[in-house]
């Protein structure tokens, strides 16, 4: 099995990849992170460069938000990358991919994108996890626009992110 290889107590240790454009982190995604962690031996979070979305912020930002929204959790280690996410978790040898489901008009867009990722690795698998009820309506969008129009948005970011913004 290509995301397991033996630790030095015997055990299994297993991998999996979180990505996504974060722009920025919310505290949804660090629900979804914190939830995979208690899965999973290491959780790797994958933030996509992205640039046809236009994202808010650069990329540096969005990775060094990550990487502060993290900082406490051990199991966990971020990374910026480029590429298809299949070749990445190919490259890292991972074959675990974690994805976030809010509501309905999330699981259609997410069960093709983990088809299609399946058809390029077979060996790839794609774990839906969903947030919390309190998280369930937190996404970067809705903190991007309370951003753009000054609203508050505090409550729906890390305070950590906050920090660095």
């Amino acid at each position: 099995m290509q995301n397991s290889e033996k630790t030095s107590n015997g055990g299994t240790y297993k991998k999996a990849i979180y990505s996504g454009t974060f722009d920025p982190i919310t505290n949804g995604h660090m629900d979804i992170v914190r939830r995979a962690s208690s899965i999973f031996e290491e959780v790797v979070i994958a933030v996509a460069k992205s640039e046809r979305k236009k994202p808010m912020f650069s990329h540096e930002q969005r990775v060094e938000f990550a990487k502060q929204a993290t900082k406490d959790l051990k199991k966990v280690r971020v990374i910026g990358f480029d590429t298809l996410l299949v070749d990445l978790a190919t490259q890292m040898k991972i074959n675990t991919i974690i994805r976030g489901l809010r509501a309905v008009s999330d699981f259609e867009y997410e069960l093709q994108m983990g088809y299609a990722n399946s058809s390029i690795n077979k060996n790839l698998e794609t774990l839906y996890l969903m947030p919390t009820l309190e998280n369930a309506f937190v996404s970067s969008t809705i903190v991007r626009e309370l951003i753009r129009f000054n609203g508050s948005f505090c409550h729906l970011i890390p305070k950590e992110v906050l920090k660095c913004m």
